[in-house]
């Protein structure tokens, strides 16, 4: 991932990544809402791919009770969030690595935004099943990312429909266009198969919250 190592694409990650990810701001939001459902006042939440700092600044303005460990393999990323989080730093603990250099004590909730398409299926669940075990009972965890049949008309047709979004939010035509190669670059999953392995893993009452083109989101909880 040296898109994420790259300085000048690092600075322009969040006006970039507001572009071609519906919703954004209302999917950060949506997952402060569901957290919320189950988290005390004084809820330690756990972020994976916490790079940029977006959703940790969005959930730390909602619930200021709330303290955070943020987890991302890229130091240029864990710096923006720095600077993003601002005054916020002190409810915040980041930690450059993956899910392995997370905390192990329980956590009162789990979010894990556009990272998991990232991972290949045998290390996607391995993933899932180290945040389940980092759980409290009852805990809830939030994931989104691309998630879409890939073989077909049907598949590239979303392709198309992301990238004609993006184009329409400002991106230049050349990189909106390149949003149709996410089939060969990334190894997407199916909803279904997205939802299996959050079964697989250990989780329950997985509900589809989020669907935005190629992108969804769902909310489930630690039995």
């Amino acid at each position: 991932m040296t898109l994420f190592s790259d300085p000048a694409a690092v600075s322009g990650y969040a006006e970039r990544t507001a572009k071609i990810v519906p919703g954004l701001r209302d999917l950060h939001r949506m997952a402060g809402v569901l957290l919320a459902e189950h988290a005390p006042a004084d809820a330690r939440i756990l972020v994976l791919g916490a790079g940029g700092g977006m959703e940790l600044k969005a959930i730390a303005e909602m619930q200021p009770g709330w303290h955070f460990d943020g987890i991302d393999p890229s130091a240029r990323m864990l710096d923006l969030a720095r600077m993003t989080l601002g005054s916020l730093m002190p409810r915040v603990r980041l930690h450059e690595g993956y899910i392995d250099s997370a905390p192990k004590a329980p956590f009162d909730g789990a979010v894990c935004l556009l990272t998991l398409h990232f991972l290949p299926p045998v290390e996607r669940l391995q993933t899932l099943k180290q945040i389940f075990m980092r759980l409290k009972p009852g805990a809830s965890l939030v994931v989104a990312h691309h998630s879409f049949p890939i073989g077909g008309a049907a598949g590239d047709r979303w392709l198309a429909r992301n990238a004609a979004f993006a184009a329409a939010s400002g991106m230049p035509a050349v990189q909106a266009e390149g949003s149709m190669a996410i089939k060969e670059r990334l190894p997407v999953l199916s909803p279904e198969q997205d939802a299996d392995l959050l079964r697989e893993a250990g989780f329950t009452d997985i509900v589809l919250f989020y669907c935005a083109f190629t992108f969804k989101g769902w909310v489930a909880r630690r039995s």
